[in-house]
């Protein structure tokens, strides 16, 4: 998985959140945990494959927003084992 932060200017409620969210999901429709703060500027979502910076800002910008700058990170799969599962932990 790859998470993909965004700084986005504009947002100043939980509607321009909501539609920075929806703009985010319609672009990528695979995006999972999808997140906006107009308090620290920023948004944030998962994907299964690495993203596109213009592809971010296409998207940004197409919600009437303002793209500053994204940043995409690769993160780690743990590996749950089968009483992790139901403990709710991973086991080391």
């Amino acid at each position: 998985m790859f998470k993909t932060t965004v700084n986005v200017e504009g947002m100043q409620c939980g509607m321009c959140e909501a539609h920075v969210n929806d703009a985010i999901r319609k672009a990528f429709p695979q995006a999972k945990k999808v997140k906006s703060s107009c308090k620290n500027k920023i948004a944030t979502f998962l994907t299964p494959y690495e993203v596109k910076t213009i592809d971010v800002k296409r998207c940004i910008a197409s919600s009437g927003y303002d793209f500053i700058s994204s940043s995409t990170e690769a993160l780690k799969e743990e590996k749950k084992s089968f009483f992790s599962f139901f403990l709710g932990r991973k086991l080391e």
